[in-house]
């Protein structure tokens, strides 16, 4: 039987896919990226969609002989670990709920992945509490729903995804007449549009294309071993960074009563930097160690291994990984009833939040969004009851909750903050005096709802939005997703958003300068706010932030 003839799918077959998918979505993340519906420099949702799958990608590598519904959900597994973005996040639950669909087969015909492809839309949507259309959403959607009467005893696998695959495109190609922002602004969503090139990715594979070998050399280009850093005459120093999947299965324990802390508890007696936690049934597990043995023997109690993955730390080149073994025999903090994580960019603007009283912050934002793996880091790294969480992105809010949901080891809470003046508010409120979680929470975020955050950058590309005319390389000025200016110069931007904010109404407004806000333009926005707004009191701040030139925080 041809390639071609093909009415069902097995794990090999899925994992070509999978591979054709990852292939096809990075030759077009450009094309996705600049999808954006705000002209800034920070088109992400291509490298978001990307670096998601490449987390399913990687725990595909241990399921090498497993039948379709291990294999996917290994695949599913790793993608709601590295998901990050709301696209991404998106896209993880759209393949955790294919993988729900596929549980327990060894192969699938048409009709029953075609069920698969509906689990997963559920999934995706159930992820979102306000789900929008005219987003990736309603393409997931339209295309499974659509492609649906096509089906039938002769369909093959080839012309089953060619059909969805045009549905998918139909779809997409109606989202701005679903989504008016994306109809004013000239675009196709771009979540939506990575679907797409991931779909089409899928019709190339079955069409004879092999992307195995272009996905393995893209995994070994991003992980060079300098071999240098370690001899014969070498003594270990930094240890093993072990991570491993571990499928629990109930011949060797009771699953029910399975303790992730007790688990822990083993880990932190024989390494460090440890981090558990449970999603159903499997266990993910990240220690550094001396003895990455002993990690397997222990584990194994428990159950088989979805993948392993042992790194010397003194070979890994990245800055990564060079901070894990420098940190390697720090000691873990002792365990707090309450600690705070945030997310910022910026050296200056990450400082004065741990100064705020953030006890971990995650370096990302705009253009960087950290994963869900990152926030369960950050939640093993603060040890505590209850943990509060500022995403102060709206386009992180998603992966947060994603690892809130994961964690097990503590109670947390996300405070939905949307940008850095929201996080700064909520921190400058934060008061763990009343000793109760959920006052602490609500006070967090009733503090930032008066927040207006106001930010400067550069326009990649020319367009209208909300009314304000926008050329390539202008200057604009917005406040929470609303275009309110755009000039040539900088400076002149930053004034003029100012006073659209109605600085001079305000008592006080703090400004953050990132890397591109000159010395005199930062001496020119105090000359100007001293002339203009006499008495409203300024709070400068050298945040160190890429894309924003001038973030503009008013109460």
């Amino acid at each position: 039987m041809t390639l071609s003839e093909r009415k069902t799918i097995d794990g090999e077959l899925f994992e070509q896919m999978i591979f054709g998918g990852v292939a096809n979505l990075k030759a077009n993340l450009q094309k996705v990226n600049d999808l954006n519906v705000f002209p800034i420099p920070d088109g992400d949702t291509g490298e978001n969609m990307y670096l998601t799958l490449q987390g399913g990608v990687e725990a595909l590598g241990g399921a090498e002989n497993a039948n379709l519904g291990e294999r996917a959900h290994a695949m599913a597994q790793g993608m709601l670990l590295g998901a990050r973005g709301n696209s991404g996040v998106i896209l993880s639950q759209l393949f955790y709920g294919i993988s729900e669909g596929l549980e327990g087969l060894e192969t699938a015909d048409i009709r029953q992945f075609w069920n698969a492809l509906n689990e997963g839309v559920k999934c995706a949507y159930g992820a979102v509490a306000h789900p929008v259309e005219g987003t990736i959403l309603t393409v997931a959607r339209e295309a499974a729903e659509n492609i649906y009467e096509s089906i039938s005893d002769t369909t093959v696998l080839e012309e089953f995804f060619a059909d969805y695959l045009s549905e998918m495109k139909k779809s997409l190609e109606k989202t701005p007449e679903l989504l008016a922002v994306l109809k004013e602004s000239g675009v196709i969503d771009s979540g939506g549009a990575g679907l797409v090139y991931i779909a089409e990715g899928f019709c190339k594979a079955l069409a004879g294309a092999d992307f195995s070998g272009e996905v393995a050399a893209t995994a070994a280009a991003q992980k060079k071993v300098d071999f240098s850093k370690i001899n014969a005459d070498s003594v270990m120093k930094f240890g093993y960074c072990t991570e491993v999947l571990l499928q629990l299965q109930h011949a060797k324990t009771d699953i029910a009563k399975f303790s992730v802390p007790n688990l822990i508890e083993y880990l932190d007696s024989i390494g460090d930097s440890v981090v558990a936690f449970l999603t159903g049934s499997v266990v993910k597990i990240h220690v550094h160690t001396m003895t990455p043995w002993k990690v397997l023997q222990h584990c194994q109690e428990y159950g088989e291994f979805l993948t392993v993955k042992i790194e010397n730390m003194t070979l890994q080149h990245s800055e990564t990984h060079e901070e894990a073994a420098q940190d390697f025999k720090m000691p873990k903090r002792a365990r707090r009833k309450f600690a705070t994580v945030t997310v910022a960019t910026g050296e200056g603007l990450a400082q004065v939040f741990r100064d705020m009283g953030a006890d971990e912050v995650i370096y990302g934002g705009q253009t960087n969004n950290p994963s869900a793996e990152d926030f369960l880091r950050a939640f093993d790294e603060v040890n505590a009851d209850h943990i509060f969480v500022l995403p102060n992105n709206g386009n992180v809010v998603l992966a947060a909750k994603q690892a809130a949901n994961i964690y097990q080891d503590a109670k947390v809470f996300v405070i939905e903050s949307k940008s850095v003046g929201q996080g700064y508010s909520a921190l400058s409120m934060l008061d763990y005096g009343s000793d109760d979680a959920e006052e602490i929470a609500a006070a967090m975020t009733e503090s930032m709802q008066s927040t207006v955050t106001g930010m400067v950058s550069v326009a990649v590309r020319s367009t209208t939005v909300n009314g304000v005319n926008v050329e390539k390389d202008d200057f604009i000025g917005f406040s929470d997703h609303t275009m309110l200016v755009s000039t040539k110069e900088k400076l002149q931007t930053a004034c003029s958003l100012a006073q659209k904010m109605g600085v001079s109404e305000k008592e006080f407004v703090i400004v953050v300068y990132g890397n591109g806000a000159a010395d005199e333009e930062k001496q020119g926005f105090k000359e100007y706010l001293s002339k203009t707004c006499p008495a409203t009191e300024l709070y400068e701040i050298d945040g160190g932030q890429e894309v924003y030139d001038f973030i503009l925080i008013v109460e």
